[in-house]
């Protein structure tokens, strides 16, 4: 029995090659049970003029299915399903019966339920798209990062590939951050001083559990990083949200009883805020009287197309109080999810056994890929043509806020991705975000920024990473539009 040719298609959007399409495509019929063994396939010729590809790629498709033993060839009578092909089990789906759990007392925490910004999935086919922390397809060096991946996949690295690290981090991923990245910042760090994260988001949860029991403190700018509020809000600790102004964090406002201070000094998050170098002595003279230690979350510090960074917190430290954390994802790609923390020996030794307890290290190809990625170069170059690209838009987004009367409330002077707004007072930006959805603008509304109760509605994010520059003008105006509507 031959199998019908009317079953094969390609996607016009497929994923990977036309090769590689048409064997998933052979290989998903054969282990979903629509292709049985010993059932013949379509010939190369007719296969290929049926799909209107070549007939080279339909043989070579063929040939690599032959060689995973998905099929086998007889003689000049063509290709076959091969009877050691992977069999689809037989069973009989089991009938569920109601669930007689009690998930409220079952769940001795409960997780979900938290402030988190949406971001929809689709946020892509947005014409206005001013979504913060997303990857621009067009800005990304596709063709570098693969070549860096395959090599990675090379015999030479066998190891980094398929060794259990345990406890470690890929050699050349750390000695590139403790010689390259961390001077950068004025911060000088041994290899032992260093821990490769799945993200600053990893970093963060590591540091609060090290530092934190019931017993302590912690502080938290306000408005701040919803995530590492909802993250510290189940470590059943004291946590106190202190207000911002126009330069951070203030120091004086800190409590006597402050046990851990987080804090994104060069980038506030979300105000954009940069802390003057006066300040930050003050914050670390006063941790210092506190004796209380600070994390430090420097994201975004390779955005600085406006000027250059101020020095990192961590540089100026002489206690070792500070711990640093850095991440790849807003400069490279969000799902990457790779980061790195720096501290004290101590210190690191504690977050890098609570690491191996949990995920034992972040993948050892993601990492080796990355090493070299940033040490042939292709990192500098890439946030290079991410500075200008940025700053271009950047300059465009100022124009058209200041032409259609909207309100700044924080620009990063250094420069970053995306601008701190507020609208009049009487404005929910929940309500503004949902209205602007349905003429395909994205804007992030501001609340789940804010600590507590009675906080302010009005204040919205507006991030141009991802947007293209002709079509910043118009999507200001819209939100100007509904915002003057409202």
């Amino acid at each position: 029995m031959a199998i019908s040719i009317d079953t094969f298609f390609l996607e016009l959007n497929g994923q990977g090659t036309l090769q590689a399409q048409i064997q998933q495509m052979i290989a998903e019929g054969i282990l979903s049970g629509r292709f049985h063994v010993g059932e013949k396939l379509p010939s190369s010729r007719k296969l290929a003029a049926h799909l209107g590809v070549s007939r080279i790629t339909v043989t070579l498709a063929y040939t690599e299915l032959l060689a995973n033993d998905y099929l086998t060839a007889k003689g000049r009578s063509g290709y076959y399903v091969s009877e050691n092909a992977p069999v689809p089990p037989k069973y009989s789906p089991v009938q569920r019966n109601e669930e007689t759990i009690d998930w409220n007392s079952a769940l001795a925490r409960r997780f979900s339920g938290g402030d988190l910004l949406s971001k929809p999935a689709d946020w892509r086919d947005y014409r206005y798209p001013f979504i913060y922390g997303q990857a621009d397809r067009t800005l990304f060096d596709h063709a570098n990062w693969r070549l860096c991946a395959v090599r990675a996949l090379g015999h030479k690295d066998f190891a980094s590939l398929t060794a259990d690290y345990v406890d470690q981090d890929d050699p050349l991923l750390v000695e590139f951050i403790a010689r390259h990245t961390l001077p950068r910042r004025g911060i000088a760090a041994r290899p032992e001083e260093i821990l490769i994260t799945m993200g600053a988001q990893n970093a963060l949860w590591l540091a609060s559990r090290v530092l934190l029991t019931h017993h302590r403190t912690a502080v938290i700018e306000d408005p701040c990083y919803y995530s590492l509020r909802n993250l510290l809000d189940h470590w059943d600790c004291d946590i106190t949200a202190l207000p911002v102004d126009r330069d951070g964090l203030p120091p004086d406002q800190l409590p006597e009883n402050t046990d851990v201070i987080f804090t994104t000094p060069s980038h506030q998050s979300p105000t954009t805020a940069t802390m003057p170098i006066a300040r930050r002595h003050k914050l670390l003279e006063r941790a210092r009287e506190l004796d209380a230690m600070v994390v430090e979350d420097d994201y975004e510090f390779e955005m600085a197309f406006l000027g250059a960074p101020s020095p990192a917190l961590k540089s100026m430290d002489r206690d070792g109080r500070v711990i640093y954390v850095g991440s790849f994802s807003k400069s490279l790609f969000p799902g990457l999810r790779l980061g790195y923390m720096v501290g004290s020996e101590p210190f690191i030794r504690e977050a890098r056994a609570l690491r191996s307890m949990v995920l034992r290290h972040p993948p050892g190809h993601i990492q080796r890929t990355a090493a070299y990625f940033l040490s042939l170069g292709h990192y500098d170059a890439q946030i290079r043509r991410m500075s200008k690209a940025l700053a271009d838009r950047r300059e465009t987004l100022d124009k058209a806020v200041e032409h259609h009367g909207l309100t700044v409330a924080g620009r990063g002077i250094m420069g970053g991705s995306s601008l701190w707004m507020s609208a009049p007072e009487n404005v929910d930006t929940t309500r503004l975000a949902h209205k602007l959805q349905g003429q395909s603008v994205h804007i992030e509304p501001g609340l789940p920024f804010f600590s507590g109760p009675g906080q302010p509605q009005n204040y919205y994010r507006l991030g141009y990473s991802s947007i293209p520059q002709d079509r910043i003008e118009p999507g200001i105006k819209l939100i100007a539009d509904a915002i003057r509507a409202n």
